[in-house]
Protein backbone atom coordinates (compact mmCIF):
# COMPACT_ATOMS: atom_id res chain seq x y z
CA UNK A 1 0.00 0.00 0.00
CA UNK A 2 1.41 3.41 -0.96
CA UNK A 3 1.75 6.04 1.71
CA UNK A 4 2.39 9.74 1.40
CA UNK A 5 5.79 10.98 2.58
CA UNK A 6 5.85 12.78 5.87
CA UNK A 7 5.86 16.59 5.57
CA UNK A 8 9.30 16.86 7.15
CA UNK A 9 10.76 14.42 4.61
CA UNK A 10 9.20 16.29 1.70
CA UNK A 11 10.45 19.62 3.04
CA UNK A 12 13.99 18.29 3.41
CA UNK A 13 13.95 16.96 -0.15
CA UNK A 14 12.77 20.32 -1.51
CA UNK A 15 15.42 22.19 0.50
CA UNK A 16 18.16 19.82 -0.65
CA UNK A 17 17.18 20.21 -4.30
CA UNK A 18 17.04 24.00 -3.99
CA UNK A 19 20.53 24.16 -2.49
CA UNK A 20 21.87 21.67 -5.02
CA UNK A 21 20.53 23.54 -8.05
CA UNK A 22 21.60 26.97 -6.81
CA UNK A 23 25.12 25.85 -5.86
CA UNK A 24 25.45 23.87 -9.10
CA UNK A 25 24.61 26.99 -11.10
CA UNK A 26 27.08 29.09 -9.11
CA UNK A 27 29.87 26.61 -9.77
CA UNK A 28 29.06 26.14 -13.47
CA UNK A 29 28.99 29.90 -14.07
CA UNK A 30 32.29 30.51 -12.29
CA UNK A 31 30.85 32.42 -9.34
CA UNK A 32 33.40 30.59 -7.20
CA UNK A 33 37.05 30.20 -8.10
CA UNK A 34 39.26 27.10 -8.03
CA UNK A 35 40.10 25.73 -4.58
CA UNK A 36 37.48 27.77 -2.74
CA UNK A 37 36.34 26.02 0.47
CA UNK A 38 32.67 25.11 0.86
CA UNK A 39 31.28 24.48 4.36
CA UNK A 40 27.96 23.02 5.42
CA UNK A 41 27.57 25.78 7.96
CA UNK A 42 28.18 28.41 5.27
CA UNK A 43 25.66 26.79 2.92
CA UNK A 44 23.10 26.54 5.69
CA UNK A 45 23.46 30.23 6.43
CA UNK A 46 23.41 31.27 2.76
CA UNK A 47 20.31 29.26 1.86
CA UNK A 48 18.55 29.20 5.21
CA UNK A 49 18.56 25.41 5.56
CA UNK A 50 19.70 22.85 8.11
CA UNK A 51 22.85 20.78 7.81
CA UNK A 52 21.06 17.76 6.27
CA UNK A 53 19.96 19.33 2.95
CA UNK A 54 23.28 21.15 2.70
CA UNK A 55 25.12 17.84 3.19
CA UNK A 56 22.99 16.09 0.54
CA UNK A 57 23.59 18.87 -1.98
CA UNK A 58 27.35 18.69 -1.40
CA UNK A 59 27.31 14.91 -1.71
CA UNK A 60 25.62 15.11 -5.12
CA UNK A 61 28.04 17.75 -6.38
CA UNK A 62 31.05 15.75 -5.19
CA UNK A 63 29.72 12.76 -7.15
CA UNK A 64 29.47 14.96 -10.26
CA UNK A 65 33.03 16.21 -9.89
CA UNK A 66 31.88 19.78 -9.21
CA UNK A 67 33.30 19.68 -5.68
CA UNK A 68 36.33 17.93 -4.23
CA UNK A 69 36.22 16.05 -0.93
CA UNK A 70 39.64 15.59 0.71
CA UNK A 71 40.64 12.70 2.93
CA UNK A 72 40.25 15.01 5.93
CA UNK A 73 36.66 15.83 4.95
CA UNK A 74 37.37 19.34 3.62
CA UNK A 75 35.14 20.29 0.69
CA UNK A 76 36.26 22.76 -1.99
CA UNK A 77 35.89 23.56 -5.64
CA UNK A 78 38.45 21.58 -7.66
CA UNK A 79 41.86 22.88 -8.68
CA UNK A 80 42.38 21.05 -11.94
CA UNK A 81 45.76 19.72 -12.99
CA UNK A 82 47.04 20.27 -16.52
CA UNK A 83 46.26 16.63 -17.28
CA UNK A 84 42.68 17.01 -16.07
CA UNK A 85 42.15 20.19 -18.11
CA UNK A 86 43.54 18.40 -21.16
CA UNK A 87 41.16 15.49 -20.58
CA UNK A 88 38.08 17.70 -20.17
CA UNK A 89 39.05 19.73 -23.24
CA UNK A 90 39.31 16.50 -25.22
CA UNK A 91 35.85 15.44 -24.05
CA UNK A 92 34.41 18.78 -25.15
CA UNK A 93 36.15 18.39 -28.51
CA UNK A 94 34.42 15.03 -28.99
CA UNK A 95 30.97 15.77 -27.63
CA UNK A 96 30.19 19.30 -28.73
CA UNK A 97 30.95 19.07 -32.46
CA UNK A 98 28.72 15.99 -32.51
CA UNK A 99 25.92 17.85 -30.73
CA UNK A 100 26.23 20.75 -33.17
CA UNK A 101 26.08 18.38 -36.16
CA UNK A 102 22.93 16.76 -34.84
CA UNK A 103 21.42 20.20 -34.28
CA UNK A 104 22.24 21.48 -37.79
CA UNK A 105 19.13 20.10 -39.57
CA UNK A 106 16.94 22.02 -37.09
CA UNK A 107 18.99 25.24 -37.07
CA UNK A 108 16.35 27.56 -38.54
CA UNK A 109 16.78 31.34 -38.79
CA UNK A 110 14.96 32.03 -35.52
CA UNK A 111 17.54 29.89 -33.70
CA UNK A 112 20.45 31.62 -35.40
CA UNK A 113 18.99 35.03 -34.57
CA UNK A 114 18.59 33.96 -30.95
CA UNK A 115 22.24 32.91 -30.85
CA UNK A 116 23.28 36.24 -32.35
CA UNK A 117 21.46 38.03 -29.53
CA UNK A 118 23.24 35.86 -26.96
CA UNK A 119 26.55 36.62 -28.66
CA UNK A 120 25.77 40.30 -28.18
CA UNK A 121 25.26 39.62 -24.47
CA UNK A 122 28.71 38.05 -24.36
CA UNK A 123 30.22 41.18 -25.90
CA UNK A 124 28.39 43.35 -23.35
CA UNK A 125 29.65 41.20 -20.47
CA UNK A 126 33.21 41.68 -21.74
CA UNK A 127 32.75 45.45 -21.89
CA UNK A 128 31.48 45.40 -18.28
CA UNK A 129 34.35 43.05 -17.30
CA UNK A 130 31.68 40.71 -15.94
CA UNK A 131 33.34 37.28 -15.78
CA UNK A 132 30.25 35.46 -14.49
CA UNK A 133 28.02 37.10 -17.11
CA UNK A 134 30.52 36.13 -19.81
CA UNK A 135 30.64 32.48 -18.74
CA UNK A 136 26.87 32.26 -18.29
CA UNK A 137 26.14 33.77 -21.73
CA UNK A 138 28.84 31.68 -23.40
CA UNK A 139 27.31 28.48 -22.07
CA UNK A 140 23.85 29.69 -23.08
CA UNK A 141 25.13 30.23 -26.64
CA UNK A 142 26.22 26.60 -26.84
CA UNK A 143 23.25 25.14 -24.97
CA UNK A 144 20.78 26.97 -27.21
CA UNK A 145 22.29 25.21 -30.22
CA UNK A 146 22.76 21.81 -28.59
CA UNK A 147 19.15 21.62 -27.41
CA UNK A 148 18.23 21.33 -31.10
CA UNK A 149 20.27 18.13 -31.32
CA UNK A 150 17.53 16.30 -29.42
CA UNK A 151 20.22 14.23 -27.68
CA UNK A 152 19.52 14.71 -23.96
CA UNK A 153 21.99 12.10 -22.71
CA UNK A 154 24.82 13.63 -24.73
CA UNK A 155 23.90 17.15 -23.60
CA UNK A 156 23.82 16.00 -19.97
CA UNK A 157 27.38 14.70 -20.37
CA UNK A 158 28.49 18.02 -21.85
CA UNK A 159 26.90 19.92 -18.96
CA UNK A 160 28.72 17.72 -16.46
CA UNK A 161 32.00 18.74 -18.11
CA UNK A 162 30.96 22.42 -18.00
CA UNK A 163 30.19 21.99 -14.32
CA UNK A 164 33.62 20.57 -13.54
CA UNK A 165 35.26 23.37 -15.51
CA UNK A 166 33.26 26.28 -14.05
CA UNK A 167 35.82 27.54 -11.48
CA UNK A 168 38.65 26.96 -13.96
CA UNK A 169 36.80 28.99 -16.60
CA UNK A 170 36.70 31.86 -14.12
CA UNK A 171 40.49 31.67 -13.82
CA UNK A 172 40.80 31.43 -17.61
CA UNK A 173 38.74 34.58 -18.13
CA UNK A 174 41.16 36.53 -15.94
CA UNK A 175 44.18 35.20 -17.80
CA UNK A 176 42.83 35.89 -21.29
CA UNK A 177 42.03 39.56 -20.64
CA UNK A 178 39.31 39.43 -23.28
CA UNK A 179 38.23 42.58 -25.10
CA UNK A 180 35.82 41.13 -27.67
CA UNK A 181 33.43 38.21 -28.16
CA UNK A 182 34.85 34.77 -29.08
CA UNK A 183 35.86 34.91 -32.74
CA UNK A 184 34.80 31.31 -33.33
CA UNK A 185 31.21 32.18 -32.48
CA UNK A 186 30.96 34.14 -35.71
CA UNK A 187 32.30 31.13 -37.58
CA UNK A 188 29.73 28.91 -35.87
CA UNK A 189 26.92 31.27 -36.87
CA UNK A 190 28.18 31.49 -40.45
CA UNK A 191 28.38 27.70 -40.74
CA UNK A 192 24.83 27.35 -39.40
CA UNK A 193 23.53 29.86 -41.95
CA UNK A 194 25.34 28.06 -44.78
CA UNK A 195 24.42 24.55 -43.62
CA UNK A 196 28.15 23.80 -43.61
CA UNK A 197 28.57 20.70 -41.42
CA UNK A 198 32.39 20.32 -41.71
CA UNK A 199 32.86 24.05 -41.05
CA UNK A 200 30.52 23.88 -38.06
CA UNK A 201 32.39 20.97 -36.51
CA UNK A 202 35.74 22.72 -36.94
CA UNK A 203 34.47 26.01 -35.51
CA UNK A 204 32.86 24.36 -32.46
CA UNK A 205 35.94 22.22 -31.76
CA UNK A 206 38.23 25.24 -31.94
CA UNK A 207 35.92 27.34 -29.78
CA UNK A 208 35.60 24.84 -26.94
CA UNK A 209 39.29 23.92 -26.74
CA UNK A 210 41.35 26.98 -27.64
CA UNK A 211 40.85 28.86 -24.38
CA UNK A 212 41.41 25.83 -22.16
CA UNK A 213 44.76 25.18 -23.81
CA UNK A 214 45.97 28.54 -22.50
CA UNK A 215 45.71 27.22 -18.94
CA UNK A 216 48.10 24.37 -19.63
CA UNK A 217 51.60 25.54 -18.89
Amino acid sequence: MLTNPRPTETGAAVAHDRVYRALRTQIMHGEVGPGQPITLRGLGKEFGVSMTPAREAVRRLVSEGALFLSASGRVSTPELSNERIEELAAIRALLEPELSTRALPRAHMALIERMEVINGSIANAIIRRDAVGYIRSNLEFHRTLYLRAQAPAMLALAETVWLQLGPTMRALYGRMGKTDAPSHHNLILAALQAGDEPGLRLAVRADVTKGLRLLIS
